[in-house]
């Protein structure tokens, strides 16, 4: 199993940016997954995560400012992040519940 994650980067305060985990070697469009950060010297924590159903769950910091969603196709799920703040500063690692398995992670830093 490989998730590939990519899409990460640096953005102004209240810009946009999207990333993206391709995920290869498994049943993608059954699996519930989900997009975690850790930014330094916190501990991981749940951003957003959908349903093998589409189903949506976001954490109240980034509720009406983030979107998940998967391409069941194209085995790949996205987090678009709009109006981004410094405090979304954060490796962000795409992951798949019950398999446990995570992805390598993403950098996206928030500054001006």
């Amino acid at each position: 199993v490989q998730l590939q994650a990519s899409g990460g980067g640096l953005v102004q305060p209240g810009g946009s940016l999207s990333v993206s985990c391709r995920a290869s070697g498994i049943n993608f469009r059954a699996k519930d997954m989900g997009w975690y950060r850790q930014a330094p010297g916190k501990q991981r924590e749940l951003v957003a995560s959908i349903t093998n159903r589409g189903i949506t769950n976001y954490v109240d910091s980034v509720a009406g400012r983030f979107t998940i969603s998967r391409d069941n196709a194209k085995n790949t799920m996205y987090l678009q992040m709009n109006s981004l703040k410094p405090e979304d500063t954060a490796v962000y690692y795409c992951y798949i519940y019950n398999d446990n398995y995570w992805g390598q992670g993403t950098q996206v830093t928030v500054s001006s």
